[in-house]
């Protein structure tokens, strides 16, 4: 079976969960079957993706000229895809040039089956071809939006976010119908698109992590640390480290005083900055190279999303360095967690910051669910089963489009 790949925004450096999913499962999806990967991304210096090969059969890279976020050639792109249908967080790199160049290769190869890696991947997949095509999204991103728009209190924003959701959401259903096969990293997600196609074509698959790469170190941990890791540029991150700071750190601080929070991760905004500026103890590291060594020092870590869809690979990526978890019930929505066993579970404000406290001051407790989460992650969740998982669904898909094109041509 040979396999396309087709990502957008790139696929390294590995500082998001989305990324880091899609890597370790082509890399292992690449070992069984011969895999190209064909990708387009912001252009960058020290551009890591032509030694993607030393994974994959074959890479096609194109670097796009894309204006930085937010500077002035951004908002003039921005205002002129306003009259467009298509959501602006597509139309940043779902170009012209790129649909030409991934129809091109796609007619000089023969390969058994697509994968479109992300919907935004969907603006560029040429649908009419025959080769099958396999839909791999890691979120509802429509529900993302919407959430956004839900949660947001600035007018400008919420008109963003109010146009983002109605465009995603009509041409995530277009992609989902066009599709031969549709997976999901929930099974949250799963039933949330079985809405709008047949179950038959509809799987979900677990979300995956590195058990030999994310180990518990004993002695590394500092009393009274919390920890949070992930792309402070995923406005998610953002949304939910400032109601953190403003809602649930001061309640935890009347308990614990000397609490310290670290907040790691690739691009925090201005915005982010000056909020922990005001709050003493509150470090924001930007992009580091290696996540582990915070990871090691937090006595805690938390999640405390209001915001996003999927699966997140963070909370697994704790669990397998041995870390008690304090999350919100949408931060790990989607994820084969129980409350009270290998995580702790909290919505509102008073009682996040009181499981935070419970932990923070009782070494037992923590030791206990730091065991039992990364007891799970051990013993189910490995890349390799879920690329297990993965393959068979291409395979069959595959075999599905192989046999009806034989028994067309006997008939």
């Amino acid at each position: 079976m040979k396999v396309l790949w087709v990502k957008s925004g790139g696929l390294v450096p590995l500082d998001t969960g989305g990324k880091i999913r899609s890597f370790h499962i082509l890399k292992e999806l690449a070992r069984r079957h011969p895999t190209d990967l064909f990708t387009f991304y912001q252009q960058h210096p020290e551009d890591g993706h032509p030694e993607l090969e030393r994974y994959v059969h074959r890479v096609f890279c194109m670097p796009l000229a894309i204006a930085p976020a937010n500077s002035v050639g951004d908002l003039a792109h921005y205002a002129r895809n306003l009259f467009s249908l298509q959501p602006y967080s597509m139309a940043k790199y779902c170009r012209p040039q790129v649909a030409q160049r991934l129809r091109q290769v796609m007619l000089s190869q023969e390969y058994d089956v697509v994968v479109c890696d992300f919907f935004l991947t969907g603006a560029v997949i040429p649908w009419d071809m025959p080769q099958p095509k396999v839909l791999f999204t890691h979120n509802v991103e429509a529900q993302i939006w919407q959430r956004h728009y839900q949660v947001s209190r600035n007018p400008l924003w919420r008109a963003v976010a109010w146009r983002e959701y109605k465009t995603i959401a009509r041409l995530e259903r277009r992609y989902l119908q066009q599709a031969d096969f549709v997976l999901t990293v929930s099974e949250n997600d799963r039933e949330f698109f079985a809405r709008f196609i047949g179950p038959a074509k509809l799987a979900a698959i677990s979300t995956g992590v590195d058990v030999e790469y994310f180990r518990a170190t004993p002695g590394a941990e500092q009393p009274n640390t919390l920890v949070f890791t992930g792309s402070m540029d995923w406005m998610p991150n953002e949304d939910g480290i400032l109601h953190f700071l403003d809602e649930i750190l001061p309640r935890v601080r009347r308990d614990i005083p000397e609490v310290s929070l670290w907040v790691v991760g690739r691009s925090p905004s201005p915005r982010l900055q000056k909020a922990a500026g005001r709050l003493p103890g509150v470090k924001i590291t930007g992009r580091v190279d290696d996540i582990r060594p915070y990871l090691q020092q937090g006595a805690v870590y938390v999640v405390p999303l209001r915001i996003g869809g999927g699966t997140r690979i963070k909370i697994f990526e704790a669990m397998a360095a041995g870390k008690a978890v304090v999350s919100t019930t949408l931060g790990a929505e989607g994820l084969p967690v129980t409350d009270g066993q290998n995580i702790l579970l909290a919505d509102e404000p008073e009682e996040f910051a009181r499981r935070v406290v419970e932990l923070l001051r009782n070494e037992g407790l923590r030791s206990r669910m730091g065991r039992a989460a990364r007891e799970l992650v051990e013993h189910n969740y490995s890349w390799a089963s879920v690329t297990q998982q993965f393959s068979a669904v291409l395979e069959r898909v595959a075999g599905a489009s192989s046999a009806s094109s034989h028994a067309s041509h006997h008939s």
